[in-house]
């Protein structure tokens, strides 16, 4: 019988584990955003708005890494429900900009609101003080992946 070579631990990496905490968090915040009418990429596209001040829609599609198509579908589906603005830059009338209402705002405080019972449930192993630790570095990794996709669209 041959013994397979021992192989050195790769370093540990979070991606697999952000992903399945990400799916944990996906599927218990589905249901908790749909009476509100919205789906997660919904509550995504409101809070970069609320957190960037608006955006045009190049901007806002590559921020959220979807195609330009896509997200023109996603901002229909928010104007719809008047949760955004969109209305032609003065300074370049072929770009639209993005603003969230004051309808969208409400909104999204009261999914923000529902979904600490989500955030509770699945980060229960951690303590309020991990927790903050946790959003802060989240925030830190989500900043810099959004300032390295605005640098090929400036400015932001």
């Amino acid at each position: 019988m041959t013994s397979l070579p021992v192989v050195d631990q790769p370093p540990h990496r979070c991606g697999a584990l952000v992903d399945h905490l990400a799916r944990r968090l996906r599927l218990r915040s589905e249901s908790v955003l749909a009476p509100l009418g919205l789906r997660p990429r919904h509550l995504i596209a409101l809070t970069v708005l609320r957190d960037r001040g608006g955006s045009s829609q190049q901007q806002l599609a590559k921020v959220l890494e979807i195609d330009s198509t896509n997200v023109v579908t996603l901002l229909n589906e928010l104007e719809t429900e008047n949760l955004i603005e969109r209305r032609r830059s003065p300074a370049d009338r072929r770009r639209h900009l993005v603003e969230l209402t004051d309808v969208g705002a409400k909104l999204l405080a009261r999914a923000e609101f529902a979904l600490t019972a989500v955030e509770d449930e699945v980060f229960s192993g951690l303590s309020d003080d991990q927790r903050e630790t946790l959003y802060t570095l989240l925030q830190q990794a989500a900043s810099t992946s959004a300032t390295e996709a605005c640098r090929e669209i400036p400015p932001c």
